[in-house]
């Protein structure tokens, strides 16, 4: 193994290949998102909480935003559910990642609130772009409302996405550590500029599980990037496990009490394993929303 400085000038070179590829986003030109729906006739900035489906809208900013919420048919006020924020890549939307990960789905059988918050534009402001709105001071205020208003469990909050969503999965880790229990980043990664400092780490606990594919070509950028984040955080990583199709899982507990999952599959490019819509890897070997579920649930936020 090349010495850590090597490594990390190594993911420096990476990085600036793969930006020089992307454009602006890791994901650019593969996130074939659907239009935006018309929000509900319930969407308001202040929506009543209740089973189903509705989109509320906010002025952040001064900037109009929107996210869309689904309760699971047992949802009751009262009741602590977890949060899970499903995040879109760029260029596209709420509507194309709750059908790529089937997210919805997936809370109404294990009882919990997903939420699908829309970026401007098509993107987040997350590690390496898209935009320069304050997402994460956004993201700060809806899980905020859903915890008073919705009833969120508040040491029960979880981020995944894909791609710029993913990207930002990353962030939120970092900048609202105190907020997120876990995340899973899907072809997603802890790179950019803003990473650099060594002190760009959680503050406090936060899990990760993440999915990358050997064929998507920031493979490179996001396995240096789980490197760095593992040596910063003091993670020691067990054996590898071999799955079906070559994927190889892997497991490291962090010096904070954190853990890190990854799960590298060969064959994928810059995909959802399992997903449902654009963007899909529908004949991974494994399926990321079931495993990511699985993990979230067994990661409530840790005290410090």
């Amino acid at each position: 193994m090349p010495p850590k400085g090597l490594r990390r000038i190594l993911a420096a070179v990476l990085l600036a290949l793969a930006l020089a590829l992307a454009g602006c986003s890791s994901g650019s030109g593969e996130g074939k998102g659907e239009k935006p729906k018309k929000p509900s006739k319930s969407a308001s900035p202040q929506a009543s909480p209740g089973p189903g489906d509705q989109t509320v809208t906010l002025d952040w900013k001064g900037t109009k935003r929107t996210y869309a919420v689904h309760a699971p048919p047992s949802y009751a006020p009262g009741r602590k559910l977890p949060l899970v924020i499903v995040m879109h890549p760029y260029p596209s939307t709420g509507t194309h990642v709750a059908k790529l990960s089937d997210f919805s789905a997936k809370a109404d059988k294990e009882n919990f609130l997903a939420v699908y918050p829309e970026g401007v534009n098509g993107g987040m402001n997350a590690l390496v772009c898209c935009g320069s709105e304050d997402d994460v001071g956004f993201l700060r205020t809806i899980t905020k409302s859903l915890v008073d208003t919705w009833g969120a469990d508040p040491q029960r909050i979880y981020a995944t996405g894909i791609s710029n969503g993913g990207d930002m999965s990353f962030k939120l880790a970092v900048e609202l550590s105190d907020t997120f229990a876990a995340i899973a980043p899907v072809s997603g990664g802890y790179s950019g500029r803003i990473t650099d400092p060594d002190t760009y780490v959680p503050k406090s606990p936060v899990s990760v599980i993440t999915f990358i594919g050997g064929d998507d070509k920031w493979y490179p950028v996001f396995n240096a990037g789980l490197t760095i984040w593992q040596e910063r955080l003091k993670c020691k990583e067990g054996p590898p496990t071999k799955l079906k199709q070559k994927i190889t899982r892997t497991a490291a507990r962090c010096a904070d009490g954190s853990e890190l999952v990854a799960y590298r599959l060969p064959d994928m490019g810059h995909s959802w394993p399992q997903g449902k819509s654009d963007m899909a890897e529908r004949e991974a070997a494994v399926n990321a929303t079931d495993l990511i579920w699985d993990f979230f649930k067994s990661h409530p936020k840790k005290a410090t």
